[in-house]
């Protein structure tokens, strides 16, 4: 595991060095250490991983797009993240979208297996965050996530 996270309550800890690890072989095209990123987070709580990621997800949104997102930046989004990454699943992607933004109907929708939106997600993180390294994305994403916690 990697110092980075020390800091980290011990449940996050492993699913922040997963996550990092399986965004950062996704911008590499490491297809091997990106499968292996993607077991591993599949093999972990789908809660707080799904938590987590879809946390990140939400606020590279946000960042990207202070003025809020209508379906045109969506699509944007869908379509970089399919181009850069082939064999991604436009479905599941969009299904990550969805699910970041609140507006998945979990009922209507079967959810994709959890390796499979793991890495999935670091697609599209990849994606996104171009060149910049993902440990702030979910550094962030881990405060909001505490902060939420203790206001709920």
């Amino acid at each position: 595991m990697n110092d980075d996270w020390r800091h980290l309550p011990a449940p996050a800890r492993p699913i922040a060095a997963a996550a990092t690890s399986a965004v950062l072989a996704a911008r590499a095209c490491d297809t091997a250490a990106l499968d292996a990123a993607a077991t591993e987070l599949g093999a972990l709580d789908p809660a707080q991983t799904g938590l987590i990621l879809g946390t990140a997800v939400r606020l590279m949104l946000e960042q990207a797009h202070p003025d809020g997102l209508d379906s045109d930046a969506v699509r944007e989004v869908l379509t970089s993240c399919v181009r850069s990454a082939p064999d991604a699943d436009p479905q599941v992607v969009l299904y990550l979208l969805a699910g970041a933004l609140g507006v998945l109907d979990e009922d209507a929708v079967p959810a994709p297996k959890p390796e499979v939106l793991a890495r999935h997600a670091a697609l599209l993180l990849a994606d996104q965050l171009g060149a910049r390294p993902p440990q702030p994305l979910f550094s962030a994403a881990l405060t909001e996530i505490a902060h939420t916690q203790l206001n709920d």
